[in-house]
């Protein structure tokens, strides 16, 4: 897999483009019209309407750069299309156990899509990294802050999002 491209999943391609959708056609012009008024409200050196919303709008114009170089890098990677599914690839959702007994679940997905609090890991981490092309009963060594631990794949499953 590539550095130059951006993997995502299905879902988290579509919550991209909503983002990008929603500054673009919603929250850029709300803020262009305050903008606007504003500057029509005099001197713009103590102005805080003024001040406060041109700084969100270079806010929203450098996360829409972002989103736009994403979208038009990412390559979506659909899990109905997913070939070889006795193996962890991304976009699996993969159950291991831990050295104590303790089972997790995580689903390997894009940078943007990464949400530890949801079970969403990038692929790229250390446990996505070890996950890769593991099969079911595979002991993994992962490299921690706090040392390696091993991990032993229990299940593996490609959610259609």
């Amino acid at each position: 897999m590539s550095d130059d491209v951006f993997y995502m999943t299905p879902s988290g391609y579509k919550a991209l483009a909503d983002e990008q959708d929603y500054l673009i056609h919603e929250e850029r012009p709300k803020i262009c019209e305050i903008v606007s008024w504003a500057a029509g409200n005099g001197d713009r050196s103590e102005n805080g309407d003024y001040i406060y919303n041109k700084k969100r709008l270079r806010e929203i114009d450098r996360r829409l750069r972002y989103l736009k170089k994403r979208l038009e890098n990412a390559e979506v990677v659909d899990p109905k299309q997913q070939q070889a599914l006795e193996k962890v690839f991304f976009g699996a959702r993969v159950t291991y156990v831990r050295e104590d007994d303790t089972e997790v679940q995580v689903h390997l997905v894009g940078v943007d899509e990464a949400d530890f609090s949801k079970g969403k890991i990038n692929w790229q981490s250390p446990v996505g990294k070890a996950l890769l092309k593991a099969e079911i009963g595979d002991v993994r060594r992962v490299r921690l802050e706090e040392g390696t631990e091993d991990i032993e794949v229990l299940e593996i499953e490609y959610p259609l999002d």
